[in-house]
């Protein structure tokens, strides 16, 4: 399938989708906010990819929102009567939300490929994410601030979980540009390389490590991971204990096992697609 607003290929379960409006620094027009988490969403449900690598083309990996979503909005949006207004911008925001809330949700792990800049709805899709890597040239910028709205689609609420809660504070209430080696050395991103093509490389390679690895136990660690920032150390422990209980199966432990005595790489069951309730499949 096709798309408007990114390329989207799958080459040995690894997913690559490309934002490829470079012409537009692959800003975040309406029909990406309809596409992305769509695609996604087909790419978890078919079970054949086991890692997802997002990267921009050209330039920039991505300059936000674009324009043309606050240049042409719904003439509802600010009039009306007051309550119901402000009830059907609410649900706005969170459909947004979700579009990029879909990334933590699907079963692969998710990396982001970031050149360039990485501006205001864009760096709420890579926090989205599980694994940032950068370029030399790269710069993080919550620029919502700078415009005159606090951003609204994760950043704040997720940046504070991969750096320390001073300095996302600072960025967000200064709107500052966070380089790339100040972002490696806060945690924002796990590695700067030299240049795009050295990063896509290096990211594809560690892409492949992953996607060798039994799908099951590469899902659950991201399920864990994801449950245990947002609750307790019991609640996580337990929530923990209860999946072993139900997905610590011998299969794939017996075919690890099986593949190093024959001296080759294992080859895994994939995970289940996803279908429809019901349905006939």
């Amino acid at each position: 399938m096709s798309y408007q607003t990114f390329d989207l290929s799958l080459e040995g379960h690894i997913a690559h989708l490309q934002l490829s409006r470079p012409e537009k620094y692959n800003s975040l027009n309406q029909a990406f906010w309809r596409e992305f988490p769509e695609a996604i969403s087909a790419l978890d449900g078919a079970a054949k990819a086991r890692v997802l690598v997002i990267s921009g083309k050209g330039k920039h990996f991505s300059a936000g929102m674009d324009l043309e979503v606050f240049s042409k909005p719904d003439p509802d949006m600010f009039n009306g009567e007051a309550g119901r207004r402000a009830e059907a911008m609410r649900r706005l925001v969170m459909q947004l939300q979700a579009c990029l809330s879909v990334l933590e949700e699907v079963r692969m792990p998710v990396m982001t490929a970031i050149q360039g800049g990485c501006i205001g709805g864009a760096l709420d899709m890579v926090c989205a994410s599980d694994m940032r890597y950068c370029t030399e040239d790269a710069y993080f910028v919550i620029k919502e601030t700078e415009l005159g709205m606090t951003a609204d689609l994760g950043t704040l609420q997720r940046l504070p979980q991969l750096i320390s809660s001073g300095l996302a504070r600072e960025l967000a209430f200064s709107a500052r540009k966070l380089p790339a080696r100040e972002a490696c050395s806060a945690g924002l991103v796990n590695q700067v390389f030299a240049d795009q093509h050295e990063m896509l490389s290096g990211v594809m390679e560690i892409a492949q490590r992953i996607a060798i690895q039994s799908p099951l136990a590469v899902t659950g660690s991201k399920q864990m991971i994801n449950y245990s920032r947002d609750h307790s150390m019991a609640d996580s422990l337990n929530y923990m204990a209860t999946w072993q209980a139900g997905m610590l199966q011998p299969t794939d432990m017996m075919q690890t096992f099986a593949a190093k005595m024959a001296g080759k790489p294992p080859e895994f069951e994939p995970l289940r697609a996803i279908t429809p309730p019901l349905s006939d499949n």
